[in-house]
C-alpha cells in the first residue's frame, strides 16, 4: 500500500511540474508562415505550432490566445484560439 501511495504522490508531482512549464500569450498575428508552421505576434514573438494544431484559418490581423512550451530555443504552441 505504501508503494502505491508513493507512486501516486510522485505521479502528481510530475503532472504538476509539467503543467507549470506551460505559458500563455496573446497578441495580434503579424505574419503567418505555413511552410515553417509559425506565426509572429505583434512583430516580436515567433510561435511554432505543434503538429496536429490546424493553422489553415490563422491570418494576419487576427488576435489569438495561445498556450506554449519552451522547447530548446522555440516557443511551441500546444493550444491556440482566436481571441474575441
Amino acid at each position: 500500500m505504501r508503494k502505491v501511495l508513493g507512486f501516486a504522490a510522485a505521479l502528481l508531482l510530475v503532472v504538476g511540474v509539467a503543467g507549470a512549464w506551460a505559458e500563455n500569450i496573446e497578441g495580434k498575428i503579424t505574419a503567418v508562415d505555413k511552410a515553417d508552421r509559425t506565426i509572429q505576434l505583434d512583430y516580436v514573438t515567433v510561435i511554432s505550432l505543434a503538429e496536429g494544431l490546424p493553422m489553415d484559418k490563422l491570418e494576419e490581423g487576427m488576435s489569438v490566445k495561445a498556450s506554449y512550451e519552451e522547447r530548446g530555443d522555440k516557443k511551441v504552441a500546444t493550444r491556440i484560439s482566436v481571441a474575441e
